[in-house]
């Protein structure tokens, strides 16, 4: 088996430089770097990755913790992630809280004892044990998708990077009142996350800037799944005034929701408007097909591996959050025509917009459980 001297030799250069090459830890001059690199994979050359961790107290390796990884939403996060790993020359072990603080802590402890470098974690809606297991053994970290709010005012300890939220769920209201919408219910996600917060938050900046009233029996919640939607979606259509127009808060709930009208016998948008907070492959293929609010998942989950290595180089950086833009693709389930479908824009409150022809009824496809993103 060819040791590092051997590639040393081959391309004429220190054992030190091969070393620098292949761990990244000092510029090398272009030239030098390929005839390393060629010597590399002419001899087969196979880094041993547990001495380099026994002498770097490095393994480059990252923990991921990330729930419902069926999701479609996550499934698109964890490809950003393990290509911003894989870039970096950084392995990735997954793990799958299931939205549960305590099996939360527990596979937190498990990425720690396989002594990844840093973790990255989309906390559930109770991260305190979490919160506490990094703090206390100072493992770096970055929040992915969900925010952590420290209590007391106390500086924030921890990177995260996430959507914009507020913003993209006030434009999805407005659009729907500039189309004459005077009920607009609320499909939210589980209660304690801040993704649900932000978007119930921005629902209500879209009421009042379309100078509607807010209403607490038109927002309910459906716990960021589809079975769950489906039962919120079921108690909005009893109410004896029921929304003209709904706003699903994930993909997961659009689901949920689109099967509530088909067991009512309703369609969209001929009896209900919809639009929804997360784009998915599907949304295009669906009768109407779904207005939506599109997240930059992958992008979301390269930031976080950025973030979480400038991290491990400036372990004493002030911590930060990163918001990432999303983006309105407007379609039909609104009630719009096919003038401009599937165009993205800016996720940005909007102005009055017509009423315009409704269009076909709804195509209800199965969908696993998910998490809210």
């Amino acid at each position: 088996m060819p040791t590092m001297a051997d590639v040393a030799r081959s391309a004429g250069v220190s054992v030190a430089t091969v070393s620098h090459v292949l761990n990244g830890t000092r510029p090398v001059l272009p030239h030098t770097r390929q005839a390393v690199l060629d010597a590399v994979d002419e001899l087969g050359y196979t880094p041993n990755t547990l001495a380099r961790s026994l002498v770097t107290s490095r393994t480059r390796s990252i923990g991921l913790a990330v729930s419902a990884i069926s999701n479609p939403y996550f499934t698109e996060i964890l490809q950003g992630v393990e290509a911003g790993a894989l870039e970096h020359g950084y392995s990735l072990l997954i793990a799958d809280p299931h939205d549960d603080p305590d099996h939360e802590r527990k596979v937190v402890q498990l990425l720690h004892e396989r002594r990844v470098d840093g973790m990255i974690v989309a906390p559930s809606a109770d991260p305190r044990e979490l919160v506490s297991y990094l703090g206390r053994h100072q493992v770096p970290a970055v929040f992915l998708d969900r925010l952590v709010t420290v209590p007391g005012g106390d500086p924030q300890r921890f990177d995260q990077v996430c959507a914009e939220n507020t913003e993209p769920t006030a434009r999805l209201v407005t659009h729907l009142a500039g189309l004459g919408h005077r009920h607009i219910g609320l499909v939210a996600g589980l209660p304690g996350l801040s993704t649900t917060a932000e978007r119930i938050s921005g629902y209500r900046q879209g009421l009042t800037a379309a100078g509607l009233p807010y209403d607490d029996h038109l927002v309910v919640h459906g716990d960021s799944e589809s079975a769950g939607a489906e039962r919120a979606t079921a108690a909005l259509l009893s109410l004896a005034s029921p929304p003209t127009a709904l706003v699903t808060a994930n993909n997961a709930m659009t689901i949920g929701t689109l099967r509530a009208l088909r067991e009512h016998g309703l369609s969209v948008p001929d009896d209900l408007a919809l639009c929804c907070f997360d784009d998915f492959a599907w949304a295009d293929l669906f009768s109407p097909r779904l207005t939506a609010i599109a997240q930059p998942s992958r992008e979301i989950g390269a930031r976080a591996v950025r973030v979480l290595l400038e991290r491990l180089d400036m372990p004493d950086r002030p911590a930060r959050t990163v918001r990432l833009d999303c983006a309105f693709v407007h379609r039909t389930s609104c009630g719009c025509s096919d003038a401009g479908e599937g165009s993205a824009r800016p996720a940005q409150p909007s102005q009055g917009l017509t009423a315009l022809a409704a269009v076909t009824p709804l195509a209800a496809l199965a969908f696993e459980k998910g998490t809210d993103s």
